[in-house]
C-alpha cells in the first residue's frame, strides 16, 4: 500500500503498513448506513443494489470494501443512527431499518464483513481475514423510553448506545442542547444500569458535561466515547473535558478521538459556531445535520472553512494520552456522517497515513496497537464480564 503524505513516504509508512496487518485496527463511529439509506431517497434498505455497490471505489461514499482493505481496517462499529426529527415509534422503526441495513450487508459481503457480538466473535473475524462489524445505535432516542426496546436491540447486535444525539432526551441532557435534567434523569441511570447488565457499552459522545459525569457515577462497566475529541485542544461542545477524561480512565474507558473537523481544530470551531449564530438569527436549526449541511452551502458569513489536516487529530490524540493516558484512546473517525474531514484522513484507507505520523513522532508500536484496537477490545471485554457478574447475582 501506498502512502500519501512525503513524510510518510519511508520507514515510518512500511512500519505503520506491517503494524496493521498483524493488529486488529478498530474504528468506533461510521455512519456508512444513513449514508446508504439517503442514497436510497430516504427509504429503508429498498434500493436497487446496484446503487450501492461497495466492492468499487466510489466517489459519493467515505467507504467501501476496496478502501476499507487498503486503510487496514479489520473492525468497525457501524452506526444506526437515526435523526433526532424522529421520535417515538418513528425512531424506533427507523433505528430497525437501519440494523436491517448491516445485517444485509453483511450477508452480502460474506467473504468481507462478519457480524460481531462478542470480542471472540471480532477476533475470530479476523483470524479469518474479515472486518468484525459491530452495530452501534446514535441517540437514546432510538429507544423511545423503553428499556424492551433497549434489550430488543441488544438482542439484534447492539452494543453500544450513544445516550442523546444532537438533542435532549427525556432522560439525559445533550451537549448542543439547552439543560433540562442537569445531567441524566432517575430513568436515564436505570437506562445506564440496564445496559451494564445487557453488555451494552455506555456512549458518551454526544451528551453534556453533567450527562458524563453522571453516567460515570453510576455505570459499573467501563464507558466509551465513540467519536469525540479534546475540549482543551478544540473548545467545541462535542468535545471531553479533562476532568472527564481522567475519570474515564479511573474507569477504565476509552475515548475515541474522532477526525470531524468542527472538533479537531479551533479555527474550524469557531467557524462552526458563527455558523450556528447565523442560522439561529435565520430561524434554522443548527442540530438538525440536513438543515446545517443545506444552510452553509449557500452561507458565505465566516469566509472559507478552514483548512484541518491529520497534524490536528494527532494533536488531540497526544492531549488524550497524556491527561487519560495511552491504555484509554482509540479512534472514531466519523466517515460518512460529515460532508469534510481532514487533509490526508479523507477515507477509510487513510488509516495508515496516521499511524506512519505517529510513528514519525516517536510512538512506539505497542502504544500504536492500544491505539489502533487493544483498547477498545479490552473494554468490550470487561462489559461482558460486568454482565456476567449482575447476572450471576440476580
Amino acid at each position: 500500500m501506498t502512502i500519501g503524505s512525503e513524510r510518510a513516504d519511508g520507514r515510518a509508512a512500511a512500519r505503520a503498513n506491517a503494524l496493521l496487518r498483524r493488529v486488529q485496527l478498530a474504528d468506533g463511529h461510521n455512519d456508512l448506513p444513513w449514508a446508504l439509506r439517503e442514497l436510497a431517497g430516504g427509504r429503508g434498505w429498498s434500493a436497487d443494489w446496484a446503487s450501492a455497490d461497495l466492492t468499487i471505489r466510489r466517489t459519493d461514499l467515505h467507504t467501501d470494501l476496496v478502501r476499507l482493505r487498503e486503510g487496514a481496517l479489520t473492525l468497525q462499529f457501524w452506526s444506526v443512527y437515526v435523526p433526532c426529527r424522529l421520535e417515538g415509534h418513528s425512531a424506533v422503526t427507523a433505528t430497525l431499518e437501519q440494523i436491517e441495513v448491516v445485517h444485509e450487508l453483511v450477508n452480502r459481503y460474506p467473504d468481507d464483513l462478519q457480524l460481531a457480538r462478542t470480542v471472540d466473535e471480532a477476533e475470530t473475524a479476523f483470524a479469518n481475514g474479515r472486518i468484525a462489524s459491530f452495530l452501534g445505535a446514535e441517540g437514546g432516542h432510538s429507544i423511545a423510553n423503553s428499556l424492551g426496546a433497549l434489550r430488543a436491540l441488544y438482542r439484534l447486535g447492539v452494543r453500544y448506545m450513544t445516550l442523546t444525539h444532537n438533542n435532549n432526551t427525556d432522560w439525559a441532557d445533550s451537549a448542543t442542547d439547552e439543560p433540562v435534567h442537569n445531567g441524566l434523569t432517575d430513568f436515564g441511570r436505570e437506562v445506564v444500569r440496564e445496559m451494564n447488565r445487557l453488555g451494552m457499552l455506555v456512549d458518551l459522545s454526544h451528551v453534556a458535561p453533567a450527562t458524563m459525569r453522571d453516567a460515570l457515577a453510576v455505570s459499573e462497566a467501563p464507558v466509551i466515547f465513540s467519536h469525540s475529541s479534546c475540549r482543551a485542544v478544540a473548545d467545541h461542545p462535542r468535545n471531553v473535558p479533562d476532568d472527564v477524561l481522567a475519570d474515564l480512565a479511573a474507569k477504565g474507558g476509552v475515548c475515541m478521538v474522532t477526525f470531524v473537523p468542527a472538533f479537531v481544530s479551533q479555527a474550524y470551531a469557531e467557524w462552526d459556531a458563527r455558523l450556528r449564530e447565523a442560522m439561529a438569527a435565520a430561524g434554522a436549526d443548527h442540530r438538525d445535520l440536513g438543515q446545517r449541511h443545506e444552510f452553509a452551502a449557500s452561507w458565505h458569513g465566516a469566509g472559507p472553512k478552514p483548512e484541518v489536516t491529520v497534524a490536528d487529530v494527532v494533536a488531540h490524540l497526544e492531549h488524550a494520552r497524556e491527561v487519560a493516558g495511552v491504555d484509554h484512546i482509540g479512534l472514531g473517525g466519523d466517515y460518512d456522517g460529515v460532508d469534510k474531514l481532514p487533509v490526508g484522513l479523507e477515507d477509510v484507507s487513510t488509516y495508515p497515513r496516521l499511524f506512519a505520523e505517529l510513528l514519525e513522532r516517536g510512538w512506539s508500536e505497542e502504544d500504536c496497537a492500544k491505539l489502533a484496537g487493544a483498547n477498545t477490545l479490552r473494554v468490550l471485554r470487561e462489559a461482558e464480564e460486568v454482565a456476567r457478574k449482575l447476572h450471576s447475582i440476580e
